[in-house]
């Protein structure tokens, strides 16, 4: 009994940080898409006034 709950214990930790992890990674990855928008949209802003920042 005692190998069992070890087993269950262990095996709820594992899912507990995958899971953050995955949580983490879709907060990240909505950050990136926001980032990539906002690049997007200055680069356009910046080819229709002329502006060239060296």
């Amino acid at each position: 009994m005692n190998l069992l709950l070890i087993i269950v214990v262990i095996v709820a930790v594992v899912l507990l940080i995958t899971g953050g992890f995955v949580q983490s990674l879709q907060f990240l990855l909505w950050v990136g898409i926001v980032l990539a928008v906002i690049a997007v949209i200055l680069f356009i802003f910046r080819a229709m006034t002329g502006k060239k920042n060296v």
